[in-house]
């Protein structure tokens, strides 16, 4: 079986699919699957997100250009919407009659959509509609996902596979002799993760000998948003922003971590959040991720997306003694090791795309 795998970028600062799009072509591959892996950008070239193996391929250039070099695929597998790559890999299927896979990856969630509203609004009805409509199948992380996409009138047909994660080789918890815990936030600063009303809570609580790092690449300057509101609420020596972090350094942020903190608005699945459990860390996150596995598996707090609700779980999980959190934390990383192991997520979409290829 040939699959061609899109995704718009795999530079690390475009955020969670930059990872977990080329990792499922890796655990594809893996199972026998042939994989080509193109973006708009070239990215699948350069970046480091990217590890070229026996049966994945990198691809270069234009739509057709790829295509071209990978030869007629069974099934075409994008990932995202709105962009123009995403209308021609679209006509392209069509055109070839190709049966096109497209995952939704939080692009459809009511924060999204707002987020400059007006022109999505005319995208959809110019194009990206009709482009679902006419897809073989429509791909969410979570059910919420799905539902969000139903009431858009989108009749699927679905299929819920959430991302796979991997586990550390070997986790190293930094717990003795700290003279202050760690709370850490790692994803995208980006306005729909809701570092203000986290900094708002952070300041009216201030637990003691605690500091909060915020890492992750800039989007739209919020970064110097965030600088400024630190400052306006004196919490320069309570509150780091570490900007992004990437290999050895990001493992050493986990590994120091007592606390992950991800106080989003929306989600459609939170990759971050399985990371910090995957290195057993506790979680505190909003309803805006669907990771009601957090209270069911009693691994973190999963609140309301409001100041209240995010001060009220930080002050719970602070005031948490470090050994109860070390367990949740434990629980975190087995849950994780047994609901989202690569290799389980790669078979499910192998079968999803044996049903569409016949």
């Amino acid at each position: 079986m040939k699959v061609f795998l899109a995704g718009a970028s795999f530079d690390p600062s475009y955020g969670g699919p930059a990872y977990s799009v080329p990792r499922l072509g890796e655990a594809l591959a893996e199972r026998g699957i042939e994989i080509g892996l193109w973006s708009p950008g070239n990215t699948a070239l350069t970046a480091p997100t990217v590890s070229p193996r026996p049966a994945l391929t990198p691809l270069g250039g234009t739509l057709a250009e790829a295509l071209a070099r990978f030869g007629a695929p069974d099934v075409i597998h994008d990932n995202g919407i709105w962009m123009p790559h995403n209308q021609q890999i679209a006509r392209a299927a069509r055109k070839r009659r190709i049966p096109r896979v497209v995952s939704l990856r939080g692009m459809l969630e009511p924060w999204a959509l707002r987020h400059r509203r007006w022109k999505k609004k005319l995208a959809w009805a110019l194009y990206q509609g009709r482009d679902l409509r006419t897809a073989a199948l429509l791909h969410a992380t979570a059910e919420i996902e799905a539902d969000n996409a139903r009431a858009l009138g989108l009749q699927g047909p679905f299929v819920t596979i959430a991302n796979g994660v991997d586990l550390p080789a070997s986790v190293t918890r930094q717990t003795g002799g700290k003279p202050r815990r760690t709370a850490l936030f790692l994803s995208r600063v980006h306005p729909k993760k809701g570092l203000p009303m986290l900094l708002a809570a952070w300041a009216k609580l201030r637990p003691a000998a605690w500091e909060l790092v915020i890492a992750g690449p800039d989007e739209d300057g919020h970064s110097a948003e965030l600088a400024a509101q630190i400052e306006a609420l004196s919490l320069g020596g309570e509150v780091r922003l570490a900007g992004p972090i990437y290999g050895d350094a990001k493992h050493a942020l986990f590994a120091a971590a007592d606390l992950f903190v991800l106080p989003t608005y929306s989600e459609n699945f939170g990759i971050a959040i399985a990371e910090a459990l995957a290195y057993e860390i506790p979680v505190l996150t909003t309803r805006g991720a669907p990771w009601e596995l957090l209270e069911t598996h009693r691994c973190g707090w999963w609140v309301d997306p409001t100041e209240a609700a995010i001060l009220a779980g930080l002050r719970t999980a602070t005031e948490t003694p470090d050994a109860v959190r070390r367990e949740m934390g434990q629980r975190g990383s087995a849950m994780v090791a047994e609901q989202f192991d690569w290799g389980g997520i790669a078979m499910q979409f192998q079968r999803a795309y044996q049903a569409l290829a016949g």
